[in-house]
């Protein structure tokens, strides 16, 4: 067995109480990812789990792939496909078996107790790099407005944040460094940019709207 699988394996603990059996689920980390105050890309990361992580999982969102953790000190939302448990002796991926694990539905409120005051909102350093001036002589940039199906693929497929300088505004050119990502029947991409998603001419790699 690879150390890659015995780093995600996982378990249950089973505690028993007046006969009845209540579920404490262990999971653990299958790559580096945010831990957000909220499920969803749109909340602010609370901190960083590195691989290997062990975390406790409380349950996830129904309808969604979003479940809430505790791990590393830190309390708060993960993406389900990055977590990963282990059922009959073989690792296995929260995302791909929330029905055969039985895991809990949970509800997000905005009162939940995630550690908000350590949250700190991505700030680009002098030294990051510059999105492109919106192009005052060049082809006007047409605003869309995106379905709303564009933000459920959006949220249920997170990504990282990058850091850049520059008014995050329509017609501002986003680096050719910067990898945008493709959302399936849509001719726009989108990607994350200082804690906000963008979606992205492919072409152009001119903003066409930006999630508030």
């Amino acid at each position: 067995m690879s150390l890659k699988r015995n780093l995600l394996l996982t378990g249950f603990v089973l505690l028993g109480s007046a006969g009845l059996a209540q579920a404490e689920m262990a999971a653990t980390t299958a790559t580096d990812i945010e831990v957000r105050s909220g499920p969803g890309a749109e909340f602010p990361t609370v901190g960083v789990a590195t691989r290997g992580s062990e975390a406790t999982l409380d349950g996830c969102v129904e309808g969604s792939r979003w479940c809430r953790v505790d791990v590393n000190g830190m309390r708060g939302w993960v993406y389900a496909q990055y977590l990963s448990v282990e059922q009959n002796g073989a690792s296995v991926v929260v995302q791909d078996h929330r029905d055969d694990l039985g895991i809990p539905t949970i509800t997000y409120e905005q009162t939940d107790p995630v550690q908000t005051g350590s949250v700190q909102r991505v700030q680009p350093s002098p030294n990051d790099q510059l999105l492109g001036p919106v192009d005052e002589n060049g082809a006007d940039v047409v605003a869309v407005t995106p379905p709303e199906e564009v933000r459920t693929y959006i949220d249920d497929n997170p990504v990282d944040t990058v850091r850049l300088n520059g008014d995050l505004v329509v017609g501002a050119t986003v680096p050719q460094s910067v990898e945008v990502h493709r959302i399936p029947d849509y001719q726009y991409s989108y990607v994350e940019v200082n804690h906000q998603p963008v979606l992205v001419d492919p072409g152009t790699r001119r903003i066409v709207y930006v999630y508030r």
